[in-house]
């Protein structure tokens, strides 16, 4: 009786490290993130706090460019990496080297990755030099200037697509290789192509990995903040900097607090989005 209790029990005795961690730096974070939005720094509760939020100059043009920075970056990113994750799989020749190359990004910071590229796109910058050199530009361009809006979401693209590509890269991997090597045999003796194989049996049986790869990816992209600081500075508002702006330059935690639930809803719905956009038949069964 007892060894049935010890053997019942111990997967929830093995969970208990896991809730405690989502308890004390995800759910207690989250509810007082929300707590503080429906206060106003004198403790009173009401709407007063999202008010000033979304009256705030610089609210809807952080909003707007954060979701278009995630619409721009999670296609091109999982594109890239399903790319990266089928080279890899293939095993061709160099494939270790190809792996390593692609793996350097995840080595660096997010900071060190805006500085990587702040010094390829500032005016006295390689890429400036390398144009002047050639002859195509007279002068340096000015890309990280706030008047050319178009060109700083460019530049934070960039940064963001050559820093973190490589985590969904994993992902996908980790993925393809549960994929049982039979099944794309048979899609070969069956005359599949490339493509056939990759929407018709590659992408249906990535589904799980898919998911998770968006969902950590467009939550974290919702959260860019030390590498468009590093390229644009003040030069461009997102809902990560306006939050840092308000806790450090105005001291006002609450609609800090605000902006940071804000970017929480989005997160959650993103993630709902996939989840239920993404399921696999097994999970449609079993909603049904």
């Amino acid at each position: 009786m007892k060894r049935l209790f010890v053997k019942q029990s111990t997967p929830y005795l093995l969970l208990i490290p896991s809730i405690l961690f989502l308890i004390i730096f995800f759910a207690f974070p989250m509810v007082e993130s929300f707590s503080l939005s429906f206060r106003n720094p004198d403790g009173e509760w009401g709407l007063e706090t999202l008010r000033t939020m979304v009256t705030d100059v610089a609210f809807w043009p952080a909003l707007r460019t954060t979701i278009i920075l995630t619409i721009i970056i999670i296609p091109i990113q999982f594109v890239l990496a399903l790319i990266m994750a089928l080279v890899i799989q293939a095993k061709l020749k160099g494939t270790g080297f190809f792996l390593y190359t692609y793996s350097i990004p995840l080595a660096i910071s997010e900071l060190a990755a805006g500085i990587v590229w702040f010094a390829i796109f500032t005016d006295r910058g390689f890429l400036n030099t390398w144009l002047v050199q050639l002859g195509l530009i007279s002068k340096p361009f000015l890309f990280l200037s706030y008047q050319n809006t178009g060109w700083l979401i460019f530049t934070v693209m960039m940064a963001e697509v050559w820093r973190s590509t490589a985590i969904v890269m994993v992902i996908l991997v980790s993925g393809l290789q549960s994929i049982p090597k039979d099944y794309l045999e048979a899609a070969e003796v069956f005359g599949a192509n490339l493509w056939q194989k990759i929407s018709r049996l590659i992408l249906p049986l990535l589904k799980p990995s898919i998911q998770v790869a968006l969902i950590l990816r467009t939550i974290f992209s919702l959260q860019v903040f030390a590498t468009a600081m590093a390229l644009a500075g003040r030069g461009m508002s997102l809902l990560a900097s306006e939050s840092y702006r308000w806790y450090v330059d105005y001291q006002n935690e609450n609609v800090a607090a605000a902006y940071a639930a804000l970017i929480m809803v989005l997160s959650i719905i993103s993630s709902v989005f996939y989840l239920v956009t993404l399921r696999t038949k097994p999970e449609q069964e079993m909603a049904v």
